[in-house]
């Protein structure tokens, strides 16, 4: 019994060592090395492929219409039959305009050129709005085919000159913010019934404006030339103007009989210019017609006399660093003031940075009984 048992300790105990070392070798055992994965190389391209322009929103069309006849990209309703509407559509060009067409809303896309195949059965058009696109060049044959426009809007493109070949039932043409530095000759004439004209920022000098250039524009009420680069007042202009703007430009000096022939002449607007006491003839503001005269940020050392009827006087930011209003005053300071039509109309003036100091003189206050405002 006792041989019995030590043979069975002794196998035990062999197993045992047996498994050990099998345990010891598993652990010590060098592992195979590992290989990384392959990196797929990239095909080569010989030739990039084209891409769409990146300022170029994708085309919006518009909704479905009643009328077979009205651009995908447009919308046409009932309630409004003869409007065609195409503003914000992002469209490069005008699509064929409908022949019920009379107002034609294209503002705000990225049209680069208008050209008279869109116009071909469009003859009854009265209004056009263009204004906020990429137009660089007016077709002058697109105006033969709509002959009774009256409203024409251009503002905010990249047009160098103004257009040829306007209709003569042209009543207002709107050209600001554009880069227009020559008005070919002739473009205005026969327009006898314009009423407004607006050049505002751009880029005309005394050269680009002849006496020539508006002679013909007898109706004219407004005219725009702020935001451009002269140094004269312009010539020619028609005295049937009521509205006149030249601010932010390089004008120096006002010929004395400049404003003789202007009956209905009532506002004038001159901010922002180079003018001084040397270049403005003390009387030349005295008409009777004129309501308000804005002469704001120039070189102004006194005050320009004008007439008792003037209700609206800008004179802020100027040099002027004296007031007095018995110089000023339209009438004699011992003048009956019981009569109305005797006491001066000025009713707002402003005089805030110039070289001035309150109090105000009495004299203005006795002088401008209409004053309800002064800025000083």
């Amino acid at each position: 019994m006792g041989r019995v048992k030590a043979h069975v300790g002794l196998f035990s105990a062999l197993v045992l060592l047996l498994l050990v070392a099998a345990v010891v070798g598993q652990r010590t055992r060098p592992r195979k090395p590992t290989r990384r994965p392959a990196i797929p190389r990239k095909p080569t391209v010989s030739q990039a492929e084209p891409q769409e322009p990146t300022d170029f929103p994708p085309l919006i069309l518009g909704p479905a219409s009643p009328y077979p006849d009205c651009p995908r990209e447009c919308s046409c309703t009932p309630n409004y039959p003869n409007s065609l509407n195409c503003e914000n559509r992002n469209i490069r060009t005008i699509p064929v305009i409908p022949s019920r067409s009379h107002y034609l809303y294209l503002q705000n896309n990225y049209i680069s050129e208008v050209t008279a195949e869109a116009f071909l059965n469009a003859s009854e058009v009265r209004w056009i709005n263009l204004a906020n696109n990429r137009i660089q060049r007016i077709d002058k044959q697109v105006f033969q085919k709509i002959p009774a426009l009256l409203y024409l809007y251009v503002q905010r493109n990249q047009l160098k000159e103004v257009p040829s070949g306007l209709p003569t039932s042209l009543e207002q043409l709107r050209l600001s913010k554009n880069r227009i530095s020559k008005i070919p000759a002739g473009a205005l004439s026969k327009m006898g019934n314009l009423t407004l004209l607006d050049l505002y920022h751009n880029q005309l000098s005394d050269s680009d404006l002849s006496k020539n250039t508006f002679k013909d524009l007898s109706n004219l009420m407004q005219l725009n030339l702020a935001h451009n680069v002269l140094k004269k007042m312009p010539s020619g202009v028609p005295n049937s103007l009521i509205q006149l703007f030249l601010d932010k430009n390089r004008i120096e000096d006002i010929p004395k009989d400049y404003f003789q022939g202007f009956a209905h002449l009532a506002f004038v607007r001159l901010n922002y210019n180079h003018l001084s006491d040397k270049g403005v003839p003390r009387a030349v503001f005295n008409i009777s017609s004129l309501l308000e005269l804005q002469l704001a940020h120039n070189h102004l050392a006194s005050i320009p006399l004008f007439s008792a009827h003037l209700e609206h006087l800008h004179l802020n930011h100027n040099t002027i660093d004296n007031i007095n209003g018995t110089q000023i005053c339209p009438h004699s300071l011992q003048a009956d003031m019981s009569d109305p039509s005797q006491i001066p109309r000025l009713r707002y003036l402003r005089l805030d940075g110039n070289q001035l100091s309150a109090p105000i003189p009495l004299d203005v206050i006795m002088c401008f009984r209409h004053l309800h405002s002064i800025v000083i």
